[in-house]
């Protein structure tokens, strides 16, 4: 049986101590080197697989120094300290022999508590109501069913200001998939960036740092199955070659999944 290209992409094999090897899939290719989403997605994976590891990611930052070149690349992840219930990580990609990302994960046992969530999902339509994305563009893309609520990749590039960067998408594997902490922080990064969006002109630009925080437990993910996930992002500052946004991401149930913030450079 094939597998998943989610699953194929972030397989990896033991390569010694704290270190798993593996390579870049043409799948989940982006204009320079792979979509960060799932190198990123690579990098948790090692620690998923790590025979210390102790309880599901909470919190997870990936920084991205370097484009990632096609081919192998190895993945080390450490864990830095281990306390009663939380476990933290450094984790790096290396490629000959260098850094291309490093990256923290914070682990945890979950024990249930009073909860409360005030980022609630907006009401939208169903993905049932909502058209397809037709596929344009690099071949990540493809990855994904997504379906655009607001805020869609301008259709012309007229360098006019919206005045506002905000998106709203349903997304989900494509094809189907079961959703895993994987999965969740690829999706994470689908967002296109915000200064397209704002401006309608294509500027050079990547993406300097990318965190996610998990919301989710694993058996909330387990129960969202291959459901779409909304996603949700906004552009927060654009200044002196820089840019932030924040982002959420509900469950159709409308469960919090995630929130995830991202800084990324651009040029003139």
């Amino acid at each position: 049986m094939m597998l998943h290209p989610l699953d194929a992409a972030i397989a990896l094999e033991p390569a010694g101590e704290h270190c798993w090897r593996g390579r870049t899939s043409a799948d989940w290719a982006n204009f320079i080197g792979p979509y960060g989403g799932i190198t990123a997605a690579q990098m948790l994976q090692a620690v998923l697989l790590h025979p210390q590891r102790l309880g599901d990611p909470v919190a997870f930052t990936v920084n991205f120094a370097a484009a990632v070149a096609d081919g192998e690349f190895t993945v080390e992840a450490r864990p830095a300290r281990t306390n009663r219930s939380t476990q933290h990580w450094t984790v790096q990609m290396l490629q000959d022999g260098q850094a291309v990302t490093t990256g923290t994960v914070m682990t945890a046992l979950r024990r249930p508590t009073w909860a409360a969530t005030e980022a609630v999902m907006p009401q939208v339509p169903a993905p049932s109501e909502v058209v397809r994305e037709k596929f344009r563009g690099v071949r990540w893309i493809e990855r994904y069913d997504r379906r655009y609520l607001e805020g869609d990749v301008p259709r012309s590039w007229e360098g006019q200001d919206s005045g506002s960067s905000r998106t709203r998408s349903w997304v989900r594997d494509a094809p189907d998939r079961p959703l895993d902490f994987a999965s969740l922080t690829a999706i994470a990064d689908n967002f296109f960036p915000r200064i397209w969006l704002r401006r309608a002109t294509q500027v050079p630009l990547g993406t300097v740092t990318l965190t996610v925080y998990y919301h989710a437990g694993a058996a909330l993910l387990q129960s969202t199955g291959t459901g779409y996930v909304l996603c949700q992002a906004q552009g927060q500052g654009f200044r002196d070659g820089y840019l932030d946004q924040s982002g959420q991401l509900w469950n159709e149930a409308g469960d919090l999944l995630a929130t995830t913030h991202q800084l990324m450079y651009y040029k003139e």
